[in-house]
């Protein structure tokens, strides 16, 4: 894993002294040719009125005014801030007693450099990307020195379009070298600082995702997808036999949780478990097929399908069976004799069938009457029958 170091040893120190012999301690900075002087925040800062040699105090102004009197100590020809803060930047002038300017001085504050936060990406493995930034902001115009070593190599230069740009590039580096160490030195007006990151090459190793992902129906089979993919363009692909990479699929129903994923180290898979009819999503990453210990891709784009269907048939006459179909159009507004003499005919077939549900009603209804008159007649014999033998039995004997 990556780790900082800040005390380096062995072959880094030397590597480090060989390319970079510039340290500055002074807390104050001077360009003469400008007049720019650096100063660090919160110490205290002096500046100096070159060239006047009168008795009398010289005055100093800040951006043409007077510098107040609790922040600063004068005295005949200097001027030093006691607690340098960020409001007290800017340009300072000094004038003798008729108030000549003597000099300018452009006064710029903020801190020295600080270990940086680097980062490095291998996407391959003939290159090597890092940049890093400050932990620190300095506050002050600041550039970068960047180098790599190795054992089998010493120490390189890590490739910088510009000095101060805040990136650099390693190539064509022995890969195998599997322990690199990257030396980033910061510089500012007020010092320098060197930070040391260790890498392992081969857990760093990460390839692009796959590219150009594209799923089709297989023809006949309702059940299956076929996906393709190309290697990342990131990749060294001239001879993917040399660096072979090693590809992990997924797919999904389209809105499901749950990913079915398979393994394969060719550039296309047939899918033979889909649901019938669902649209599904697919995903591919990679990683290098011979170091298992390196990092996995990211996953490429979401690409979506369905399995094949069968299509349906479409109506047709002869799917239909319908024996004749009048080709020539009918006029609905003219009425031929015949459909009269059917509409006739259907409304007296109509009528019949109403006159016979009434007679049959009226059927029903007589027999119920006539049940419940022979019900009523019975009950009133019983009555009477009842009736008699109790006055038979009322008579004495």
């Amino acid at each position: 894993m990556p780790g900082l170091l800040s005390c380096p040893g062995g072959l880094i120190v030397i590597g480090i002294t060989a390319l970079f012999s510039v340290h500055i301690k002074s807390e104050i900075w001077t360009n003469e040719v400008s007049d720019v002087q650096f100063g660090r925040l919160g110490s205290r800062v002096t500046l100096r009125c070159e060239g006047y040699h009168g008795r009398s105090p010289v005055e100093w102004r800040l951006n043409g005014s007077s510098v107040p009197p609790l922040q600063a100590l004068i005295s005949e020809v200097s001027l030093t801030l006691l607690n340098a803060r960020q409001s007290m930047e800017g340009n300072y002038s000094c004038h003798d007693g008729s108030g000549t300017l003597l000099q300018t001085i452009k006064l710029r504050l903020g801190y020295q450099p600080h270990f940086l936060q680097i980062s490095c990406h291998v996407p391959n493995h003939e290159k090597i990307y890092c940049s890093w930034n400050q932990t620190k902001k300095t506050h002050l115009p600041t550039s970068y020195i960047s180098s790599y070593s190795t054992k089998a190599e010493g120490v390189k230069a890590c490739e910088q379009e510009y000095i101060g740009e805040n990136k650099c590039t390693i190539t064509n580096h022995s890969f195998w070298s599997s322990r690199v160490y990257i030396n980033i030195t910061e510089i500012n007006p007020l010092g320098s600082n060197s930070t040391i990151l260790k890498l392992d090459l081969l857990e760093l190793l990460k390839p692009g995702p796959p590219e150009a992902v594209e799923v089709l129906q297989v023809e006949g089979q309702p059940t299956q997808l076929l996906v393709h993919w190309k290697y990342p363009a990131s990749w060294t692909d001239d001879n993917p036999s040399a660096f072979p990479l090693t590809f992990l699929l997924r797919y999904r129903p389209a809105g499901s949780n749950y990913w079915s994923k398979v393994e394969t180290e060719d550039t296309s898979l047939r899918i033979m478990d889909v649901l019938e009819g669902h649209l599904h999503q697919i995903q591919v990453r990679a990683q290098d097929a011979l170091i298992n210990h390196s990092q996995w891709s990211e996953w490429s784009h979401v690409a979506e399908a369905r399995p094949w269907t069968e299509p349906r048939e479409e109506l047709t006459e002869d799917s239909l069976n319908i024996p004749f179909i009048n080709s020539f159009p009918v006029r609905t507004t003219d009425k031929s004799p015949d459909s009269s003499i059917d509409q006739n005919e259907g409304f007296g077939l109509l009528v019949m069938l109403c006159l016979f549900a009434a007679f049959m009603v009226a059927v029903l209804l007589t027999i119920i009457a006539l049940l419940w008159v022979s019900n009523r007649k019975r009950d009133n014999v019983k009555n009477q029958e009842l009736t008699s033998m109790v006055k038979m039995k009322s008579i004495p004997i």
